[in-house]
């Protein structure tokens, strides 16, 4: 089974705004925002509504970066991560039950308290390029491969 996601990094004045996560899946990582899709959202719908949700700032202007699909050995399901990057948007950023948001400079991007294949495919996304990826995680702190290639547009 294939479980749908979306994930949103904000941009502004060469700052990149991550969340640390709180509780739940990924609880003690800097992070995006994001989450799954509601029944009947679609997957623009579901990014805004979770960036709103999770850091108080409303999504103006959002351009899809990215798909990911992530594997874990010990799970049949696979996750795909559909990529937006926030470019324009309005409020500030609060801290809520499930994430504590902070600016961060792109050399002070926190990669060893992330997602271990961050440090693999943000550097795409910091230079402002388009890719897929594919990452194979023995569990949620060993990832076993990865793959990404940049492409021209993302679907």
């Amino acid at each position: 089974m294939k479980k749908i996601m979306t994930l949103c990094l904000v941009r502004a004045n060469s700052q990149i705004l991550l969340g640390f996560k709180k509780r739940g899946f990924g609880a003690g990582r800097w992070n995006g925002f994001g989450g799954k899709l509601k029944p009947g959202e679609d997957l623009l719908t579901a990014c805004r509504r979770e960036l709103l949700e999770e850091s108080g700032l409303t999504a103006i202007e959002c351009e899809k970066k990215a798909i990911m699909h992530f594997r874990f050995m010990d799970d049949t399901d696979e996750i795909e991560v559909h990529l937006f990057e926030v470019k324009e948007f309005t409020g500030e950023p609060v801290e809520t039950e499930e994430m504590r948001p902070q600016w961060f400079y792109k050399n002070e991007i926190p990669f060893d308290k992330m997602w271990p294949d961050d440090r693999f495919w943000f550097p795409y996304f910091l230079e402002g390029k388009n890719f897929e990826g594919q990452f194979f995680f023995r569990d949620q702190n060993k990832l076993v491969d990865c793959k990404i290639t940049e492409v021209a547009n993302v679907l």
